[in-house]
């Protein structure tokens, strides 16, 4: 098996970064693509009371157990099987159980902060920063987190001012300098999609 393809998809909050991953995936199909979310690498927090685990900052690079996700993804270029997490947002920590991810020819590997890590942004073949309007991402997140979350739309309009925005300022919108390609409105380009899709395959067939 050749060294897979890694894709770093980023972008803010209801950005279209996994309309992106998803164009991909349907591109080549579930036998070549591995995908590897960034939210499931949210640390456990099983060992902090429910009052603590409600004030985590989701959107702080320290949230992340970045040094588990990049030695998933080398267990999967070396060819490995691997248990990637999964976390659980009513609860604010990480389940018992987890999902078995197969090596691939394709790695994806998508979220709001994954040019952040310079070891995991290095790590990556193809950088792509989904960059749309902040006030289309706020509709998108409130949407979300309503309906899969079991949010108020108080509470996440609270968030998004108090936490997302400076967060997304900080520590977001800068690694968009790090992309190879920075693509506006999300999986609405097609353009965009066919050009990566071009490049992957060139890169499968070196």
């Amino acid at each position: 098996m050749n060294r897979p393809v890694l894709i770093g998809i980023s972008g803010g909050t209801g950005s279209g970064k996994s309309t992106i991953a998803q164009e991909i995936y349907r591109k080549f199909g579930e036998e070549c693509i591995a995908m590897i979310e960034q939210d499931s690498y949210y640390k456990d927090q099983t060992n902090l009371s429910m009052e603590e685990r409600v004030k985590t900052n989701y959107d702080h690079p320290d949230a992340f157990d970045t040094t588990l996700l990049i030695n998933q993804l080398r267990y999967l270029i070396e060819g490995k099987n691997i248990e990637k997490p999964i976390y659980d947002f009513s609860l604010h920590t990480r389940k018992e159980e987890s999902i078995k991810v197969e090596p691939r020819d394709i790695i994806i590997v998508e979220g709001i902060l994954v040019f952040q890590d310079e070891e995991l942004r290095n790590m990556m073949d193809i950088k792509i920063y989904v960059d749309t309007d902040a006030d289309v991402r706020i509709i998108r997140r409130l949407v979300r987190d309503i309906n899969e979350r079991g949010r108020t739309v108080q509470s996440v309009i609270d968030q998004y001012l108090n936490v997302v925005r400076p967060m997304h300022m900080q520590f977001t919108e800068p690694t968009k300098r790090y992309a190879d390609i920075i693509i506006p409105e999300g999986g609405h380009n097609k353009v965009a999609i066919d050009i990566i899709t071009a490049k992957v395959k060139q890169l499968l067939n070196k």
